[in-house]
């Protein structure tokens, strides 16, 4: 079974990609979905966010105050990575669960749509990177009117993920996410077309499972993340 990783930088369309795979009848694992099942009050990632953060980070109702933790974690490196050292672990453990779930039930191919796939380590793990691609001025302005932030907050989430534009370079295949969504779509179809259409086999998920890379930006170095630099 071969193992897409889906990435982009935040604000980028890779949510309306991810979408479109699964329109097609792709079979797409959420990293983002499994985070927010992961935190969700109770559950002892949750615990361990307010251990580490304190009770700052908490709504009223108890649950996480998502926005006041990114706030934390966006303006403070060491912050981030400590966020990143309680999550990454679980994260990783259900997306390898449920990649084995999918080839047991007999699947070519499955998408990891994985925000943070180059700064986690995780192309080192997947066949194939495809990096959703779009302008650094609509990237902004799509990420202000999304989520309410100010210009300086907007800046600060990206520039806390690598350059999309690096990215690209970095990806085997891009989607070009500036144009109409006619025009990514036809992109996404002939893209899974190709997956589809191609040699079998790819990664052995019981001998990637246990061989995860350390969280945080540091996983992109090494002679994996060399191989793909320059690819288009």
């Amino acid at each position: 079974m071969r193992i897409i990783g889906l990435t982009g930088s935040i604000a980028s369309g890779k949510s309306t990609v991810s979408a479109m795979l699964r329109e097609i009848g792709a079979p797409v694992i959420d990293a983002d979905a499994i985070v927010h099942d992961l935190q969700r009050p109770g559950t002892p990632v949750f615990e361990a966010i307010v251990r580490e953060f304190g009770p700052a980070v908490l709504l009223p109702d108890g649950s996480l105050d998502r926005r006041a933790l990114g706030q934390i974690v966006f303006a403070d490196p060491d912050r981030r990575r400590a966020l990143e050292a309680i999550v990454h672990p679980a994260v990783r453990a259900e997306i390898w669960r449920q990649v084995e779930r999918h080839r047991r039930d007999g699947y070519p191919a499955v998408v990891l749509d994985i925000p943070l796939l180059y700064e986690s380590g995780w192309d080192r793990l997947v066949d194939e990177v495809w990096v959703v691609y779009v302008d650094p001025e609509t990237q902004r302005a799509r990420l202000m009117a999304r989520s309410g932030l100010t210009p300086a907050e907007a800046e600060a989430r990206i520039a806390a993920q690598m350059d999309l534009e690096e990215k690209a370079q970095r990806a085997d295949r891009v989607i070009d996410n500036r144009g109409s969504l006619a025009e990514t779509r036809a992109q996404v179809v002939a893209a899974w077309e190709a997956v589809l259409r191609g040699p079998g086999g790819g990664r052995d998920v019981n001998s990637v499972g246990g061989a995860l890379p350390d969280s945080g930006p540091e996983g992109d170095a090494g002679p994996a993340g060399e191989r793909r630099a320059g690819k288009t």
